[in-house]
């Protein structure tokens, strides 16, 4: 660590929240590489686990709208990082994120913290608040709970911020490299004014040692001013693509131009919407003065093309820290999966299969870890691909999230229309499905050896119906199973075998049972 030889007094003890989402999971790095102390609140720790980082810091379990929890977590603290937000969570978002900015700021005040650090959203000059699109609206209410409380704050506003895996960021690269010929929404001629991840991360460290007396909030943005049309031409420029042809067309009103990102990128449009709405105002920074307090290197903050390319690198290196779909998707289950005493009297359908495959666990796994995204589900592709598109139409994320990394998965990562929920390297992947379902759904997928010592896979699809139209759904897709959960398993069967001699019967799967049992599941 950076700080190696500090005094104990100078290593700020910092509380993250929101450590699983993109900018939360690359802040905490960085508040320990400057020698800081982090504790992460989070309502599921164990997502943290996984993550490189994760035996430097102390995780606790809390909810920031839990007053004890947060209580608790602020115990000792100094810094504060609010990086959390309801959006997405339902019609009432706006009253929860009200009521959990209160709670962090009373809880902050009564545990002695000395600096509450935020990241909002830059809003137009001039407009009134009440105009504003919801997401900008909340956004801006919170930093105002925050500056108006006892506890000095630092409200960072920033508008498009550019870094892998930002779902800003997908935006524009997907759209731009996908459409040559773009017929878009007239918010393509807005102003804004992107700045890079790297830039926003700098400024919320050194937001921690700010002078006790500085309360209030900050522009913070690149030094570019653009359009979002300048913004694709320029993304095709840098990445060598060919000009693209944008049309405006005035009529795409904001839910439509959601639908449109959410069909073209991976981005769904319940989170494309707010994207799409905050580009409606010119969203310009009218001042610089965190460089007071957190001054600038030659060349920093980074320009937006620069941005770009260190974007698109850390993309083709397969080096995205976070991503936007790091954090779980709102609305999503998150539903562990469940076990006796409290799954007694439940119902819960499954799908199980086994065969032995002829290679090594070692081959075995590289295979079950490196499912989906560009390597596909092995199984009935057009299947995959169209249950993926009906998610999209009804809302939910689809198969296009893809993976994070091509070959490494952790708790928490998003893989297409699933998320990690469990992972026992070379032994066991559980994933939780987070399309949209009348009930709650997981697949898991064991690397095993028999008494022989031979090569094991196992496969278990498991559905928690909700209602009659749960106990529909499951016997409606029930005898598609066998093309799609069988053909899964002997394909990953032949890939890991790939190269060498099977021999007869080896890789034909067979169906151990598909039951609904009351009774609770073994795992």
């Amino acid at each position: 660590m950076a700080a190696n030889g500090r005094q104990d007094q100078d290593r700020l003890l910092c509380l993250v929240t929101g450590a699983s989402g993109y900018v939360g999971g690359r802040l905490v790095p960085e508040l320990l590489e400057a020698g800081h102390r982090v504790r992460c609140l989070a309502r599921t720790p164990a997502k943290l686990r996984d993550q490189p980082w994760a035996s430097g810091v102390e995780s606790v379990r809390g909810d920031v709208t839990d007053p004890r929890s947060v209580a608790e977590a602020m115990r000792g603290v100094d810094v504060a990082y609010y990086l959390v937000h309801a959006l997405g969570s339902g019609s009432g978002f706006e009253d929860t994120d009200r009521r959990a900015a209160r709670v962090f700021a009373q809880q902050a005040y009564e545990a002695g913290v000395r600096r509450i650090v935020y990241l909002g959203g830059l809003t137009p000059r001039g407009v009134p608040e009440r105009t504003l699109s919801p997401h900008l609206r909340s956004r801006a209410e919170v930093g105002r709970i925050f500056l108006d409380a006892p506890v000095p704050a630092t409200v960072l506003r920033a508008a498009v911020v550019i870094g892998s895996g930002s779902a800003s960021f997908e935006m524009l690269r997907y759209l731009t490299e996908r459409l040559p010929v773009m017929v878009t929404p007239s918010w393509v001629h807005t102003r804004t004014q992107p700045i890079a991840i790297r830039d926003v991360l700098r400024y919320l460290v050194g937001s921690a040692t700010m002078p006790a007396d500085v309360d209030r909030a900050f522009d913070v943005g690149g030094p570019d001013v653009l359009t979002y049309r300048e913004m694709m031409r320029r993304y095709a420029t840098v990445s060598g693509l060919r000009r693209r042809i944008i049309v405006p067309v005035p009529v795409l009103t904001p839910g439509l131009s959601s639908h449109w990102v959410g069909l073209v990128t991976p981005v769904p449009a319940a989170l494309a919407r707010p994207l799409t709405e905050s580009l409606r105002h010119e969203v310009v920074c009218q001042e610089h003065d965190i460089a007071r307090y957190v001054p600038d290197a030659p060349g920093r903050p980074l320009p937006f093309d620069e941005a770009l390319a260190l974007a698109l690198r850390r993309v083709r290196q397969a080096q995205v820290a976070t991503r936007w779909s790091s954090a779980s998707v709102p609305g999503a289950p998150s539903d562990p999966l469940p076990t006796d005493p409290d799954w007694a009297g439940g119902s819960l359908y499954q799908d199980e299969r086994e065969l032995r495959v002829d290679a090594s666990p070692e081959a075995l796994w590289k295979v079950v870890e490196g499912i989906g995204g560009d390597n596909g589900w092995y199984s009935f592709p057009l299947a995959w691909a169209v249950r993926g598109w009906l998610d999209r139409f009804a809302g939910g994320v689809g198969l296009r999230r893809g993976r994070r990394d091509a070959q490494r998965l952790r708790v928490g990562d998003s893989l297409d229309f699933w998320r990690v929920e469990e992972i026992e390297p070379g032994r066991l992947l559980r994933l939780r499905a987070e399309m949209r379902l009348p009930g709650l759904a997981w697949l898991e997928m064991y690397v095993e050896t028999d008494a022989e010592g031979r090569t094991r896979y196992r496969q278990r699809a498991l559905f928690h119906p909700r209602g009659l139209l749960g106990h529909a759904y499951w016997w409606s897709v029930s005898p598609f199973h066998a093309v799609v959960f069988g053909g899964m398993a002997r394909n990953i069967g032949r890939a890991a075998a790939k190269g060498r001699t099977t021999r007869r019967g080896d890789d034909r799967s067979r169906r151990i049972r598909r039951r609904r049992s009351p009774r609770s599941v073994e795992h």
